[in-house]
């Protein structure tokens, strides 16, 4: 009986995982990966990216904010990390850029440490340059109450 069950949902979730692999290649094969972080490319066109610009509001409670600055050559390995060279611990002083978040200190198992977590190392992952664009695929997302302002 439960040998039945098993296998159910075994073929639920691989018929899950193929229909969201389907989705995100079809997705993929809609965006020219060629272009350069600085031009993204939209339905209506390009969008240069400005070397610098005020930063965006966020739309809700804990949204990574965007980058508002080029990210052009920046480096991100598992050795170096361009970014913390404004945004880190010791030179956040220095160079006026706002300071990593204590958050990203914190590994998957709850533990603080004293460098960045491996889940927080690589940025981009959550954060993105910001471009006052055109959706590229429709939503009807709206800020929470009081967000995006």
């Amino acid at each position: 009986m439960k040998s039945n069950v098993l296998k159910k949902q075994l073929t639920l979730w691989t018929m899950l995982v193929a229909l969201v692999s389907g989705s995100v290649a079809f997705a993929a094969d809609s965006v020219d990966l060629s272009q350069s972080p600085e031009v993204s490319g939209t339905a209506e066109g390009s969008i240069v990216m400005p070397k610098e610009q005020s930063r965006m509001a966020l739309d809700y409670v804990n949204q990574p904010p965007m980058i508002p600055h080029s990210v052009e050559g920046y480096q991100v390995t598992a050795k170096v990390n361009t970014c913390l060279k404004c945004h880190g611990v010791q030179s956040y002083r220095t160079t006026g850029a706002p300071r990593i978040s204590p958050t990203h200190f914190v590994d998957s198992e709850g533990h603080v440490s004293s460098n960045v977590a491996p889940r927080r190392y690589f940025c981009q992952s959550c954060h993105v340059p910001q471009a006052d664009a055109a959706p590229i695929i429709g939503n009807t997302f709206t800020p929470a109450p009081g967000y995006g302002k």
